[in-house]
């Protein structure tokens, strides 16, 4: 079985050089080793020293050389858009302080849709929008799982 042990940061590779390409929700790429198999049927082990929180769009490095594309499922979330930095900043420690996942995209903030979230939030004077993406939350700090500088 083919192995896979290094990782290509989103951004810093070609996705078109991927052979195939392995769909997983936010939770199920925090792996460090597990088989898993691509939309084109390309199996292999997951073997890395540390678990890792895996990104859409990173590359999984096959010991061949070949790279499987990591992509994030199309989740429910959130978008949550303030009328200052501030109030964005009240937001986001507001969210955490409920240990809820939390993405930061530029000036806007996504949660995984969750209805007493969004109330407390609208109540804030948050501007609310539920879309449909990839949820890439930040990681954990007291952790530190992450292996891999997605913020060069």
């Amino acid at each position: 079985m083919r192995r896979g042990s290094k990782i290509k940061p989103a951004g810093e590779w070609n996705a078109v050089e991927a052979i195939d390409s392995v769909v997983l929700d936010a939770d199920d790429r925090h792996r460090r080793r597990v088989v898993l198999t691509g939309e084109n049927g390309t199996t292999f082990l997951l073997d890395l020293e540390s678990p890792v929180t895996l990104r859409d769009g990173d590359g999984l490095v096959l010991d061949d050389g070949s790279i499987v594309a990591v992509q994030g499922v199309t989740e429910a979330l959130t978008e949550v858009a303030a009328n200052s930095a501030c109030d964005l900043m009240r937001f986001a420690w507001h969210i955490g302080n409920r240990h809820a996942g939390l993405q930061i995209v530029g000036q806007k903030l996504r949660i995984r849709r969750d209805h007493v979230l969004e109330g407390m939030l609208q109540q804030m004077g948050a501007a609310l929008a539920q879309v449909e993406a990839a949820f890439d939350p930040e990681l954990d700090a007291h952790f530190g799982h992450e292996a891999v500088d997605h913020d060069r």
